[in-house]
């Protein structure tokens, strides 16, 4: 498969985020995705940040697949929250980098599946620049080290032609939630992480870099780097226009 578009001068708008609640996240990304679909803003927009401890159960998720109690879960303080992206559930916390592209299908002329496996490609190269191998399997969506070590996840959802959520890469994180659950809803699988498999931590921000590097040559973009802020006048923009609607 040959990931590598043609350089263009389309931009992305890019997101450096710091460790957040996940419903936090959700919340910037439904108002993005509205903002796309409503053409408010123009720019695809991609998020890269890491997650406070949640459980999260994808469309075809299935709370049997959770192993631990709920009593458990909360002397943990660990939420267990339903989303509308494909796949069963997971586990994000601080030390994965999480990666959330509001992408315009249609006009990028992606289809689902060949923009899930971008994502994948992704996070396939960002773990060769640490000396890993890591590969997909058609069967169970994310990359994968050895025969049996999930290292990365996936998991989109498509409004109206606009992409949302995105990936997750086990960097520097605990692992040990993982064992409360089935990941991924499969029975048996066992999560890696780039720190597991190295045997020393990796900087989050040389890792941020890399993955950044990598979404800008598989998607043909450059990415145009802007703070929060920026994000916020953008969806400030976005309410008032609503706003002079309801009048």
């Amino acid at each position: 498969m040959n990931f590598n578009r043609k350089q263009s001068s389309k931009k992305w708008l890019c997101v450096d985020l710091p460790v957040m609640e996940y419903m936090e996240t959700w919340d910037y990304q439904a108002q993005l995705v509205h903002a796309k679909k409503d053409q408010i803003i123009g720019k695809d927009i991609v998020l890269l940040l890491e997650h406070l401890p949640v459980f999260t159960l994808g469309r075809q998720g299935n709370r049997e697949h959770l192993l631990v109690t709920e009593v458990f879960l909360g002397s943990q303080q660990i939420p267990v929250v339903h989303v509308e992206r494909g796949g069963d559930i997971t586990y994000h916390g601080p030390g994965q980098l999480v990666t959330y592209p509001i992408v315009d299908l249609r006009a990028g002329k992606w289809r689902v599946l060949g923009f899930v496996e971008a994502l994948e490609e992704v996070m396939i190269r960002t773990a060769s620049d640490w000396g890993i191998i890591a590969e997909r399997n058609i069967l169970n969506r994310g990359v994968w080290v050895g025969s049996n070590e999930k290292l990365g996840s996936v998991g989109i959802a498509v409004r109206r032609g606009v992409s949302f959520h995105g990936f997750a890469l086990n960097v520097n994180m605990s692992l040990e939630p993982f064992n409360w659950i089935d990941p991924c809803g499969l029975e048996g699988v066992r999560v890696t992480s780039m720190k597991q498999v190295l045997g020393g931590e990796i900087e989050m921000v040389d890792v941020r870099r890399a993955a950044s590097f990598h979404i800008q040559e598989i998607f043909g973009v450059q990415l145009e780097h802007v703070s929060l802020e920026d994000i916020h006048c953008l969806l400030g923009f976005q309410e008032n226009r609503l706003e002079m609607k309801a009048k």
